[in-house]
């Protein structure tokens, strides 16, 4: 289909952890020529400056008062898809535990979330090729006009293995706790919960293998542009 430069497509790709998400995202962009964003990296990036700032993480109202402060900026190229909060590279420190045990506090905010999401929607208007976005509330809040949702699922079985993999010498038992029970406060809060878009395309990544996922997506995504 030739007419020129495709159209830009924006393309919501939801989940809970340990379901192929980043993996399947930065691929998929990669492959289609589009940008990318790990929404999930920026609610890292903000629980890391509260953390490294002193915030009280319990005191919601505190959390709130600071949501506007950190600068968050978001390389957008799936081959390296860099973060930075105020100048400062956190592409390591927001994959700590202490970080991860305390994003989805900060992320429930409501404060925290109205501030993401706006710098979400302005990345993904400003994407000239298209983008994919992943997170857990794209296709329902951030981008409900995406040209295509995606909600990945997976066994909480296989997504401890996958997530035990990553975390090397991790105990797959206390994985998959961690797992649903992060599952069960990104679902039952508020703002925003992760959730599935009346319209999202379902993908059960239980029994396929990575390229499987990615190259359902890929289609998927071609399907949609060349329908345009």
């Amino acid at each position: 289909m030739e007419n020129g430069a495709a159209q830009p497509v924006i393309v919501a790709i939801d989940g809970p952890s340990g379901t192929g998400k980043s993996s399947t995202s930065k691929a998929v962009a990669a492959q289609l020529g589009l940008s990318y964003l790990d929404t999930g990296a920026q609610y890292r990036a903000i629980t890391w400056w509260m953390v490294t700032n002193g915030i009280d993480i319990e005191d919601p109202t505190a959390i709130a008062a600071v949501a506007g402060k950190a600068e968050i900026i978001s390389g957008t190229d799936p081959a390296d898809p860099t973060i930075t909060v105020d100048g400062i590279d956190v592409a390591g420190p927001i994959r700590t535990q202490e970080v991860t045990s305390k994003v989805s506090a900060v992320s429930a905010v409501p404060e925290v979330r109205a501030r993401i999401t706006e710098l979400q929607r302005s990345i993904a208007a400003s994407a000239e090729r298209g983008i994919v976005v992943e997170g857990r509330d794209i296709g329902t809040t951030v981008l409900p006009d995406a040209d295509l949702k995606i909600f990945l699922t997976a066994s909480p079985e296989a997504r401890a293995a996958r997530r035990s993999g990553e975390l090397k010498g991790a105990d797959v038992n206390a994985t998959r706790e961690a797992l649903v029970k992060r599952d069960a406060a990104d679902s039952s809060r508020k703002t925003s919960p992760l959730a599935k878009a009346g319209d999202a395309v379902e993908v059960d990544t239980t029994e396929l293998s990575l390229a499987q996922v990615i190259e359902c997506v890929v289609t998927l995504v071609e399907e949609k542009r060349a329908g345009k």
